[in-house]
This record gives C-alpha cells, structure tokens and sequence, in this order.
C-alpha cells in the first residue's frame, strides 16, 4: 500500500465552452482545476472571423453604418449612435438639436432592451426562470416602439450620419411616456424574484470581486468597472447629444463584486427612464438630419478638392472618439484620406477587454462561479471577434 508522501495530484484541463449556453454561443474557456476550484482560466476568442473593420475600410461612411448593428446585435442602436458621431467628429457634419435628443432616447431604449435580457439570461443561468419570463414583456414593448419608429425591432439602422433616418411620431412618444410610467414598477417585479433571495446571495456575493485599480488596468468599462467603485460614464465625462442637457445618476458598487455589478445595471433601468422622460418632455421642434450629412450614395472614391490639395497630396485626418454603450465604451479610431471611405478603422469593444478579464475574475472560485460571473459581465461575442 502506498504511503500518502507517495501519491501525487495533478490539475485537470476542462474546456467551457463554446457549447454551454452561458458561454454566449462562440466563448471558449479552458480551465485548470484543483478539484472543483479554478486555477486558472484562458479565454479563447476567435470563432466568428467577421472582419468588421476592414470591411469598413472598403465602404463609404454611410454604406459602413449596417456592420455597427452587427457589433453588440443586441443593442444596436446605441452602436449606431457611437459609429454615426465619431464620422460627424471626423468630418466636422453638425446634428440638428431635436436628432441629437431623440438619438439620446432610442440610445436609453436600447439600454433598457440590452439590460433586460442581461437580467433574463444571467438569472436564468444562475438557476432563477421566473424573471426570464416576466422582463420579456417590458423588452417586447420597446422592441414594438423600435419597429414603429424605423420598421426594425433588432438590427434597426436608424440613427445617421448627421441625425436620423426619420421623425418619431407622437403616437411613439405617447407608448414610450407609458412605458416611463409603468416600468419602474416592473423593475420592483424583478427585484421582489431575486433581489433579496438567499441563493442570489450566495451566488453573487463575493464571486468574482476586482478591485477598482484592477478593473482599470484590465480596460473594464460600462457596468462592469462602476460595479467597482469607478465613476466612469462617457455620458458624463465627455457628453454628446444631447446628455449635456439631461439630469441623471451614475450608480457605482462597493464591494466589486457579481452582487454589485448586478445592483449596478438595476438602477441603470432607473436611470434611463428618466432620461427618456426628460428627452420626451423637453424635445425641441425642428429637422431630424442635418444637410450636410452623407448619403449612402457618397462616392467611394476621392472627393473634389481645389487645386492648392491637389498640389499638396493626400491629406490625412484621424480621430478616436467614444460613447457609453450598455456593455461600456465603445470607442471607433478611424483615419481619413480624404476619400469617401475610411482609409484605417478600428474598433474598440467593451465585450473584448471583459472576456479577456475572465481570466482574472474566475480564479480561485468553484466551476459553478464561472457561469455567475460570465453573466455578470455581460458579454457579446459578436464585438469580441470583429
């Protein structure tokens, strides 16, 4: 009979992932375990090869925006807004004051619709069905909004270059002020399921706690870093549309962990109805697209130029220029040559630099943890591998 000096372990290599619904469909994690616990975790990210950027360096401006939809699918309109003001920064297009208050409101409709099914799916992982089931109802109003709006409910290219594509009515003002009214009794609804459920609780508090310098070392943004303590809203700290002109909150964490990150996205509800109030209340009459914006017949080739640019060359321009989107910042570097096409375009996605975090945040907890804190990143794989 061996001695016990004489017996060895060893970890075991498991991979989660791409299957497992938590995994969002494309995620692959490999883990090392010492029995149940993770010793370490490898993000491995690259199953879509969509190549999003350069196709976007072969498109015009405008014929480009359709990729954006593609980025987070699931709050697509807050993509758009991001994409449509980093062209308007680089091209110097101005935007007409009622676009920019209703592209500030369809931008917090999505949040709302992108939080929702964060709420519906992370709980559903963690064991809890109820709630996938009653937030669906809130999410189906808005999406009906969204297709009375522009005829789409999920890959909407609405917003535009210099605006948008089209007015609102006021039959969608009037659902979506109802909507203000009625929802922030839904959010009570959703938190009464799990808010103060003592298997929530066990699942959420104290997994996968990151510090606040951590969380900005690893590039976390959104819900995800302010579940840490940081403050850092793009809306706030460098404002566009019409954000400059609306009262709200940032709500942040203190304990940095999945309990946080999740109280953390429950008052966004709070806070994005009020911001669609405020954008319905104080809407100002006037045109919904600028004219001066370009069309998605720009010519793809060189503009028309004097003879002094001619003489001199190619000019290059290049801006970097980033909005708060529900998963964080998403942020577009793109260079100009003067052309009507981006000459370089690169993006910057919050989902990636999350699912890159992963290997941080699942270390030393159990393979039952991963899942909770996946889900309390809110990853998108379909920014992730662009």
């Amino acid at each position: 009979m061996q001695s016990e000096k004489e017996l060895k372990t060893r970890y075991l290599t498991i991979n989660m992932g791409p299957q497992h619904p938590a995994t969002h469909g494309v995620l692959r994690l490999v883990l090392e375990l010492d029995g149940e616990t993770v010793v370490n975790c490898t993000p491995h990210i690259g199953y879509l090869h969509r190549g999003m950027e350069k196709q976007g360096e072969n498109l015009t401006y405008a014929a480009a925006l359709p990729l954006t939809d593609r980025l987070d699918y699931v709050s697509s309109m807050a993509n758009n807004v991001g994409y449509c003001v980093a062209v308007e920064k680089l091209l110097g297009v101005g935007v007409p004051e009622r676009a920019k208050y209703i592209r500030t409101l369809v931008s917090e409709m999505s949040r709302i619709c992108s939080h929702i099914l964060w709420i519906a799916t992370h709980a559903l992982d963690i064991g809890a069905m109820t709630v996938f089931l009653y937030s669906m109802r809130e999410r189906e109003w808005l999406l009906d909004l969204f297709e009375m709006i522009c005829g789409a409910r999920l890959l909407c290219i609405y917003p535009r270059i210099g605006g948008v594509r089209c007015d609102v009515s006021q039959e969608v003002l009037d659902s979506l002020y109802k909507f203000t009214e009625a929802f922030p009794k839904k959010i009570e609804e959703y938190e009464t399921l799990i808010d103060q459920n003592r298997i929530w609780f066990q699942r959420t508090k104290g997994i996968g706690v990151i510090s606040a310098e951590d969380a900005i070392n690893w590039g976390l943004t959104g819900p995800t870093l302010r579940g840490s303590g940081v403050a850092y809203d793009i809306r706030k700290l460098a404002p566009y549309d019409a954000y400059d002109k609306i009262e709200f909150d940032v709500p942040i964490g203190k304990n940095c962990d999945t309990y946080d990150r999740y109280r953390c996205r429950m008052e966004e509800f709070r806070q994005s109805t009020r911001i669609i109030r405020q954008c319905i209340e104080k809407l100002p009459d006037g045109f919904v697209l600028s004219p001066d914006a370009p069309g998605f017949d720009m010519p793809a080739g060189p503009l028309k130029k004097t003879e002094a640019q001619e003489t001199a060359g190619p000019a290059f321009s290049e801006v970097y220029c980033s909005t708060e989107t529900p998963k964080g910042e998403l942020g577009f570097y793109m260079i100009s040559d003067g052309t009507g096409k981006s000459y370089r375009m690169r993006i910057r996605t919050p989902s990636f630099a999350h699912a890159a975090a992963l290997s941080k945040l699942c270390r030393g907890h159990l393979v039952a943890d991963v899942v909770a804190i996946i889900g309390s990143t809110d990853l998108v794989l379909g920014e992730c591998d662009r």
